[in-house]
């Protein structure tokens, strides 16, 4: 036990906490940044890096310390930075002048890189292509590069919609047609993406694609290609096996996705998953052709954006689903329409013999318009009859009463079921009883709504339970009151294994007392994304403990600055009661 203990360390994470070692620290101070970069894309030919110097002065380059509230051209406030890498840093910030949120990439000048980002970005504002999300500004003050783009609150990350399943095929044909058309658009005007991966991809509301970071992504990373057209394809091919699959088209890991079977090469989409589009599906061979596959059909390969979109074009027309219409309720038959409507005619000169029968009280607004209609007609029918028979009529429509009964609309003796209600979280704290930290300035990306921000524990050696040498990690929520709470619904960032997250009423943002001396609301064990935790009768309490015991080994990952090892990042996290 003891050993397991020495050996299971911390792996420097880039997140300021202890690294694993000086030659670790050295390693990645050289270049290991750049090394993940590749890594994270996870395909061939997705370019080549910068030269082995600039990779060096890139490395040694600080970001510009900049925080919260700065403000850029007296216009763009800095509120959120949502990566910090290699030497520069990207924001989400409020342009103050138009009233709207922005992003922003902010790297020093005499950056190795600052030239290629300010030309890619200015070549990118040019293109105008409502495809792409748009290029606002780029400025060189201050010492300051900074490229100022599109923010889209509303818009969902191609990450975020694979982590909660495959698409089906009018989706993913949607998405390699709008993808390939506006890559197509942007190679006729000389530019390339080079970093076509699933956080580079957005659907907004309205079911359109949007990529973001044409040119300005790699530039900024220093990504470059020798065949920009064959790269971008193959990466648009991977988005579509990845979108029919739910697996990224290779042996590792990648974009939240599990990767292929090491050994085996690039299965047919058909191999991965039943059920799959069988023309999609050799569409994404197509364009991975380049990797070494085998295209269906002996089909040619799909080597340019352009080529890609025509054999999409080609494709028979696949419709959207038939919208699905819940079954219409049973409605009980009146009386009246178990009487003569619909029967067929009787005979003519034939007596009528059906005698109408009188139906019990009707209580709604319109039977007693009925009720007293017919009682209209009886006694329009007796004419010079007797006031007491219509009287003793309507009493018997009354169900024996001499006055109306009336009866409160929507009332039911039967208990109602509460539904449940969206808690709001106030604030939050990094819970650590053994006084190691894990991302404590992420913890409110934990909760802020965005799929493309989180907060992260640091990466370990062995796993995926931390114990003995960590207990857990975990955050506790301020509900700002003691509320009824019933569920909790946490996304998640890496899925290849399993992670166990355990909910806890806490005391307070520091709870005094141990994890085993709190009152659990609910436990849970996913080995994908998203975990929903139920809670056998709702808990009340204002601070809720979300504690997490197993993380799942995932690869290194560029956006988070994390090696390989067993983590866990949390990107959203809700409470309903």
């Amino acid at each position: 036990m003891a050993e397991r203990s020495t050996a299971a360390v911390d792996v420097a994470d880039n997140s300021g906490d202890k690294p694993l070692a000086a030659n670790a620290a050295k390693a990645t101070a050289d270049g290991a940044a750049e090394t993940q970069a590749r890594t994270a894309q996870q395909q061939p030919d997705t370019g080549t890096p910068e030269p082995e110097t600039d990779r060096k002065t890139a490395a040694t380059t600080a970001a510009p310390e900049l925080h919260s509230g700065h403000k850029l051209a007296r216009r763009y406030r800095l509120e959120e930075c949502v990566t910090r890498l290699d030497g520069f840093s990207s924001w989400r910030a409020m342009d103050e002048k138009l009233r709207r949120a922005v992003g922003v990439h902010l790297l020093p000048a005499d950056h190795p890189r600052a030239r290629s980002v300010l030309a890619a970005a200015r070549s990118s504002a040019l293109l105008g292509d409502p495809r792409f999300v748009q290029v606002l500004d780029a400025v060189e003050e201050n010492d300051l590069v900074y490229v100022v783009h599109e923010w889209l609150p509303d818009a969902t990350e191609l990450t975020a919609i694979l982590a909660a399943g495959a698409l089906e095929p009018h989706e993913a044909y949607q998405l390699v047609s709008q993808v390939s058309q506006a890559m197509a658009a942007a190679h006729r005007e000389g530019l390339a993406h080079l970093r076509l991966t699933p956080s580079a991809i957005l659907r907004t509301s309205t079911g359109q694609y949007r990529i973001r970071g044409l040119a300005v992504n790699a530039a900024l990373r220093g990504i470059t290609s020798q065949h920009p057209q064959r790269t971008d394809t193959e990466a648009i091919g991977a988005l579509l096996y990845a979108s029919l699959t739910q697996r990224w088209p290779y042996e590792n890991d990648a974009h939240g996705l599990t990767g292929l079977p090491k050994g085996v090469g690039l299965l047919a989409p058909d191999q991965v998953r039943a059920g799959v589009h069988r023309g999609l599906g050799e569409l994404a061979m197509r364009a991975l052709a380049n990797d070494g596959a085998t295209a269906s059909r002996q089909e040619p390969a799909c080597t340019t954006p352009e080529e890609l979109a025509k054999a999409v074009a080609a494709m028979p027309r696949i419709r959207p689903p038939e919208p699905s219409f819940a079954a219409p309720p049973d409605y009980q038959h009146t009386t009246y329409q178990q009487g003569t409507y619909g029967r067929p005619p009787q005979h003519p000169g034939t007596a009528a013999t059906t005698t109408m029968a009188v139906p019990p009280p009707l209580q709604s607004r319109t039977g007693r318009a009925l009720k007293w209609g017919v009682a209209a007609l009886l006694i329009a029918a007796l004419g010079l009859g007797s006031w007491q028979l219509a009287d003793a009529l309507i009493d018997r429509l009354n169900g024996g009463a001499g006055h109306t009964q009336v009866q409160d609309e929507g009332t039911d003796d039967a208990p109602k079921k509460k539904a449940l209600v969206q808690l709001k979280i106030e604030g939050a704290e990094e819970y650590y009883p053994d006084g190691n930290p894990q991302d404590r300035s992420g913890v409110a990306k934990s909760y802020d709504g965005d799929s493309g921000t989180f907060w992260k524990s640091r990466t370990y050696r062995d796993g995926p339970r931390l114990a003995p040498y960590k207990q857990g990690v975990g955050i506790v929520y301020d509900l700002g009151a003691a509320r009824d709470v019933s569920t909790a619904a946490i996304a998640l960032r890496y899925g290849s294994g399993h992670t166990t997250i355990n909910l806890y009423a806490a005391d307070s943002l520091s709870p005094s007392g141990s994890v085993d001396a709190m009152k659990q609301i609910g436990t849970g064990t996913t080995s994908g994304t998203n975990l929903k935790i139920a809670a056998k009768k709702p808990v009340k309490t204002r601070y809720v403990l979300l504690w997490i015991t197993d993380v799942p080994y995932s690869a290194g990952d560029q956006e988070s600055g994390s090696m390989a090892g067993y983590k866990q990042a949390i990107t959203d996290v809700k409470f309903s009661g």
